[in-house]
């Protein structure tokens, strides 16, 4: 009888899933040595002990319904960006960006659950076998997944460096398109200025108050240059409030408009953003092997 101790004392000594050490533990009939000879030879073993290694690199991927109403956008990490070239590792990313579409995970972590378009296995199951067959560590970060009662429009920039998605209630994939590259290329962080969280708001009048005093401006007068000021950091942060890439003259909440479109929401990821790289010490790596 295979039990939960002896499962957890071979996840304990390979690193590798619970699910994986209970199937090769069966195979062998409890006996620990083999199964981790045989979870070695199967490469999962191996792939587990990558696992601790930094992934920066990789890509952000995209996948929308033929019908436009339904898309995700993903980011999928690697170690080098040598491996985000890969076509095995780019076509895995593009696999889990249609599962994402199709499937509506509530998280990561029910998405490595899911089935992997009906190949057996679990979308967790085979990136362990990616692991192993191109031998970097990888691990799916996030994904953005829209519904739309009018289209869902994506962008990729840069062979996989920045993925956007938007939701337009109202509107044709033409607008869309050129909205998710003014994303790409103007960063903004919220749709319109009451998206902006109230702390945001007050943190960035405190600093504009604390420059104009600086300059010498009496307080009063400070105040009424913070309500002047104000309005550029909108421009700046909200999207409808952005100047268009493409004309300067015109802000992207205007152009909207113009067009008799309406915008819902959108999502912007940059590969790698917010991840800290480990420090590389070649010397004490060696060390840590001597020992």
């Amino acid at each position: 009888m295979i039990t939960a101790e002896l499962v957890k004392q071979l996840r304990e000594k390979t690193g590798a899933g619970m699910m994986d050490c209970k199937k090769v533990l069966t195979e062998t009939d409890g006996d620990m040595e083999k199964a981790a000879e045989l979870l070695r030879e199967r490469g999962i073993a191996k792939a587990a002990k990558k696992s601790g290694r930094v992934a920066a690199e990789g890509i952000v991927c995209s996948y929308v319904s033929s019908d436009k109403k339904v898309g995700a956008i993903v980011e999928v990490n690697a170690e080098t960006d040598f491996v985000a070239k890969n076509e095995e590792f780019k076509a895995f990313v593009n696999d889990v960006a249609e599962i994402v579409t199709n499937t509506n995970p509530a998280d990561v972590q029910a998405l490595l659950g899911t089935d992997y378009k009906g190949a057996g296995k679990t979308v967790q199951e085979v990136l362990t076998d990616k692991i192993a067959t191109i031998g970097e560590n990888m691990t799916i970060r996030r994904f953005a997944r829209f519904e739309s009662e009018g289209l869902v429009e994506s962008y990729i920039h840069g062979d996989g460096k920045i993925a956007v998605l938007v939701d337009f209630k109202k509107g044709d994939s033409a607008l869309a398109k050129d909205i998710c590259m003014q994303i790409a290329a103007a960063r903004p962080e919220y749709l319109k200025r009451e998206d902006v969280p109230a702390e945001a708001v007050n943190k960035e009048m405190e600093i504009l108050k604390a420059q104009a005093m600086n300059e010498g401006k009496p307080a009063e007068i400070a105040e009424k240059m913070v309500q002047g000021r104000i309005g550029k950091f909108y421009g700046e942060v909200c999207l409808l409030e952005q100047e268009f890439v493409k004309d300067s003259s015109v802000k992207v909440g205007a152009l909207i408009e113009s067009k008799g479109a309406e915008m819902v929401r959108f999502a912007r990821f940059e590969k790698g953003e917010g991840i800290e790289k480990a420090e590389e010490n070649f010397a004490e790596e060696v060390m840590k092997q001597l020992q």
